[in-house]
């Protein structure tokens, strides 16, 4: 990576509600050769992304007051019931929010929400495990996410698609997702551009449950998608805008920087600079906006994940670069206000 750029508007106060932490060792100790699959090339660059990893991120010149952890199937717990072993995720996750409130890794209070796995297709059954999570949490556990992503291609995914088609349509699906509302928690989803008819048929079911669209619906320009972004543009407009029709629907503005949209800036030779990414990024985060409104859309880091095109402050300047237009109240919104109140966050 080329050295961090000067940081814009360095006063911003930031809320970043999505990012992971992982120990991938094991899995890609240091001599391993690359994978083949360019998701998973972005978790070989950085198998090792903990508190002081990520302490260094949000240290690094923007001011990030707080975070939101979301899940990734990190330390899942060994042993014991299959359906309880997420839980040992915000166990791991807790903890490391207790660390940054000592204030001992900087100001930041990361993970001050937390997001983690429950398998909803369990039905009312995923109660106990609710339950769980909330009381392992400390008081941080905000919601779940349940990822859909599915294709029929399967180079898109690679080792990622592990879920069937049509999960949020599934009836046990959502006699689980029936479980969230009355515990005060929220949905976030991670689903492929040509699956968001399904999030609108979900939230259209379930008006009274927070939901928040990750990764901007993640457009397609890989694998069958290949160079027709740009033509389904128009689709993932119309849904995006249908989609924002449920009140309770929110929407994470970034996720652009992972290889599935096929931006060119994915593990270029030259890393893009922030005005170059803002400009490509540009339709996709002006139109969730427009579509949403600024008090519905939040920025994202998705980092690491992210860090495959871009530095965690070249990512920061350029979501400040898209928001150069707003309204003071807007910015705040943007950048922190809406995940706080999303997540009920008291940063």
């Amino acid at each position: 990576m080329t050295p961090a750029e000067e940081i814009l508007d360095p006063d911003l106060p930031i809320i970043d509600p999505h990012h992971h932490l992982w120990d991938l060792r094991g899995r890609y100790p240091a001599a391993s050769p690359p994978p083949e699959h360019p998701f998973e090339v972005t978790l070989w660059r950085s198998p090792h992304y903990m508190a002081d990893e990520l302490a260094a991120d949000l240290n690094a010149g923007h001011r990030v007051i707080g975070t939101v952890f979301v899940e990734c199937s990190a330390m899942h717990r060994a042993e014991g019931p299959v359906q309880m072993r997420p839980v040992g995720e915000t166990e791991f996750v807790n903890g490391v929010a207790a660390m940054f409130a000592s204030g001992l890794y900087g100001a930041a209070r990361a993970c001050a929400g937390i997001v983690g796995r429950a398998d909803l297709t369990l039905g009312a059954a995923v109660g106990p495990v609710l339950d769980a999570h909330l009381a392992a949490g400390g008081g941080r556990f905000r919601g779940v996410r349940n990822s859909a992503s599915y294709d029929a291609d399967p180079s898109i995914l690679g080792y990622l698609a592990r879920s069937p088609a049509g999960l949020y349509r599934a009836e046990a699906f959502r006699a689980g997702f029936a479980e969230l509302a009355p515990r005060r928690l929220s949905f976030d989803a991670w689903l492929l551009e040509p699956q968001l008819p399904d999030l609108i048929d979900l939230a259209r079911a379930f008006p009274e449950t927070t939901i928040v669209l990750d990764h901007v619906g993640t457009p397609l320009g890989t694998g069958a998608y290949a160079g027709r972004r740009e033509e389904r543009f128009g689709i993932w407009r119309d849904n995006i805008f249908e989609l924002a029709k449920s009140p309770a629907v929110f929407c994470k503005l970034g996720g652009l920087a992972m290889p599935f949209a096929g931006f060119p800036s994915f593990m270029a030779s030259r890393p893009a600079t922030s005005a170059e990414l803002a400009e490509a990024w540009r339709p996709y985060v002006e139109t969730c906006i427009e579509a949403f409104g600024a008090h519905r859309c939040m920025f994202e880091s998705n980092f690491p994940v992210d860090a495959g095109t871009c530095d965690y402050v070249t990512l920061w300047n350029v979501f400040k670069r898209l928001a150069a237009g707003a309204s003071d109240d807007e910015k705040a919104a943007l950048f922190a206000g809406t995940a706080r109140r999303v997540y009920r966050l008291d940063i």
